[in-house]
């Protein structure tokens, strides 16, 4: 370990040795990037979902030291006390974009706005287009369109007074539409943020960063925080969770347990580049003096959770809610002869019985995301139409006795992102398809 942290020191001391213009070049790709993104969604999703959700006119407050959830979304920029991004369908097949008191260089140069001003009557330019219903980003359900403060929604009111005020109406549904359906540049963002996930989790659980008896759970997950930092990536969730699923084994995530041999580990976690936030997991398995493979009996257990991803990907198709679809995905699965569980983390005492539980919810922009959600702990979302480009995280647990346990239930974790396209899912990034080695 102490050679790779030298290493790493090397690695950056020569990067910031760097000419200005080789350092910067990764800011300003990812910088087109982005903007390439939200000239699309503007010009693509944005006329299409304001029309189904009969919105006219959807109103983004922002202020300094306040980032909104959508900031990114609808282009980092400086402002100040408050500035607003205004969406106004005007008619036709394009929405008019508005920055209102936002300066920012950079948003002036994305392209991506009609209108970039900081000289305008805020009443004067909504009256102007008599919006009949005005989307503002307030939510019960939906963090990504709850930014509308309390104090800003009050200065809005005012500064709109009525009729305006009295046609002011969640984005909740707008907001989670308008995020979860993808273009074609979002798609290839996001499988570039999966194919980091997988390489870290699959470097993590490996050789490379564990010595059995030496290593602690905290040591592997500290390690993939550094890897965030050199790679200039962030995290969907904070400290990664590595934990162990041996039966009978506390389970404690990322602590000072010192990982054995025979031990089976997990790695549940996402990572964050360009907007965009990843829910993958990978599992390994601790060889003993003497084992060159994995035992039988885990195997095993690892086969019947992918029998049952394979459900899920059979199944899950557009244009059914998401909680009709869980009910068909439940029906499928006991079908094939395992036992859906009513609550996580309690199968029953029957060895012979294969608990299964799922959870398969919206990704994207957030670790779990806005859109159709097929998972118990997002009932709202459960209510959305499954659409084509919809991204989810096909999550499940299935936990099989294993006689190298004595008996013991072993949990198998497996989680990846996929798209759902008119075919039906589509994976956008080698997935787990073993249990990794860790000699």
């Amino acid at each position: 370990m102490k050679s790779m942290c030298r290493f790493a020191f090397v690695v950056l001391t020569l990067v910031a040795l760097l000419p200005l213009d080789a350092q910067s070049q990764e800011a300003k790709r990812r910088w087109e990037f982005m903007n390439q993104i939200r000239r699309e969604k503007f010009d693509l999703v944005l006329p299409e979902v304001m029309k189904e959700n009969q919105v006219d006119m959807w109103i983004t407050v922002g202020r300094e030291g306040y980032e909104e959830p959508l900031a990114r979304d609808l282009g980092d920029a400086y402002m100040g006390d408050i500035g607003y991004f205004v969406f106004t369908d005007r008619g036709g097949d394009r929405i008019e974009r508005a920055a209102l008191e936002i300066s920012d260089y950079l948003l002036k140069e994305n392209g991506a706005y009609d209108i970039v001003t900081s000289d305008y009557d805020l009443r004067a330019f909504v009256a102007e287009r008599d919006p009949q219903t005005i989307a503002l980003n307030y939510s019960e359900h939906i963090a990504g369109a709850d930014g509308l403060t309390h104090s800003r929604y009050e200065l809005l009111a005012e500064a709109l007074g009525e009729p305006y005020a009295s046609r002011f109406v969640s984005s909740e549904k707008l907001v989670s539409d308008f995020r979860s359906r993808r273009v074609a540049t979002e798609i290839a963002a996001f499988s570039q943020a999966g194919e980091h996930s997988r390489l870290i989790a699959e470097r993590a659980l490996s050789n490379e960063v564990i010595t059995p008896g030496v290593t602690t759970l905290e040591d592997v997950a500290w390690w993939m925080k550094e890897q965030l930092h050199e790679q200039n990536l962030e995290a969907s969730f904070g400290m990664p969770s590595v934990y162990l699923q041996n039966p009978g084994v506390d389970p404690s995530v990322s602590s000072s347990r010192i990982i054995r041999r025979g031990d089976v580990i997990a790695i549940d976690w996402g990572v964050g580049y360009m907007n965009f936030f990843t829910d993958v997991k990978r599992l390994a398995y601790v060889l003993k003096e003497g084992e060159s493979g994995v035992p039988a009996g885990l195997q095993k257990a690892f086969d019947n959770a992918r029998a049952v991803r394979d459900i899920l990907k059979a199944n899950i198709k557009a244009g059914r809610r998401a909680d009709e679809t869980e009910a068909l995905l439940k029906q499928k699965i006991a079908d094939a002869g395992f036992s859906v569980m009513a609550e996580p983390d309690k199968p029953s005492a029957d060895l012979d019985q294969v608990d299964v539980i799922i959870g398969c919810h919206s990704v994207g922009n957030v670790g779990h995301g806005s859109g159709p959600s097929i998972a118990w702990f997002h009932p709202r979302r459960a209510t959305f139409v499954i659409q084509p480009t919809n991204l989810f995280a096909l999550e499940l647990f299935a936990y099989t006795s294993v006689p190298e346990w004595g008996g013991g239930k072993v949990r198998i974790p497996l989680e990846d992102d996929a798209i759902v396209t008119h075919r039906g899912v589509e994976w956008l990034y080698p997935v787990n398809d073993r249990v990794l080695l860790i000699r």
